[in-house]
């Protein structure tokens, strides 16, 4: 038997798919700077910091000689473009499968968190109508460090006054997989296998998914 007592999702491409917001306004940002960003180049954006990503796009068009200030206008104006299209978000963009899984956790009484380095988590609940759902949400305004730092994890864990090694987590990205087993908890990958491959356990979607999921995990 395992002894999870909480739940934590990461946001992007788990509760929802926004990920393509994210890769629309880094490949504007790219265009405008002169050069291309492909859909692979993007993966290696998925679970990290605004800025951490900004580097990376920097460094794939070999602009290397930007000021800190200069970095931030950047990143504020890719911001501005990704809230454009979340701004028109409805319960509808929940991805499939996602609501019932929660009324699932709830009816079995797990405590569960959101765990995400976006910065706009809260705007994102708030237009899916989840913002008072989850027991805890910690996002980037509420960490120093990203993904594959465990703080995100281990302050939910906190907020939800649970230790760590009785949480699981929900993540799509492999910077999240590796900061859930940086916190001690066990992590459950959604989406491909490859991406995710150190995952205790990996789902392609949350159709069909219930708790008896949690049966797939390495035994504590």
């Amino acid at each position: 038997m395992n002894n999870i007592e909480a739940v934590i999702f990461d946001l992007d491409g788990v509760i929802v798919d926004t990920a393509i917001f994210h890769y629309q306004a880094w490949k504007r940002l790219a265009n405008e700077m002169g050069f291309d960003l492909t859909i692979h180049q993007n993966e290696h954006l998925k679970g990290i910091s605004r800025f951490e990503s900004l580097d990376i796009v920097l460094e794939i068009g070999k602009i290397n000689h930007l000021t800190k200030k200069e970095k931030e206008v950047l990143a504020t104006r890719k911001n501005e473009w990704y809230k454009e299209n979340i701004l028109k978000m409805t319960p509808n963009d929940i991805l499939p499968g996602v609501k019932m899984f929660l009324q699932k956790l709830k009816s079995a009484n797990y405590k569960i968190a959101i765990g995400s380095s976006s910065k706009n988590a809260g705007i994102i609940l708030e237009r899916i109508g989840y913002q008072n759902y989850f027991d805890a949400v910690v996002d980037g305004n509420k960490i120093a460090f990203s993904k594959p730092d465990p703080e995100v994890f281990m302050k939910a864990a906190n907020e939800l006054k649970v230790n760590p090694r009785n949480c699981v987590v929900f993540e799509d990205a492999a910077a999240g997989i590796e900061a859930a087993h940086n916190a001690g908890m066990k992590a459950i990958g959604v989406g491909e296998h490859d991406v995710l491959c150190k995952a205790d356990a990996i789902i392609s979607d949350f159709k069909n998914v219930d708790i008896s999921v949690f049966n797939k995990l390495i035994k504590y």
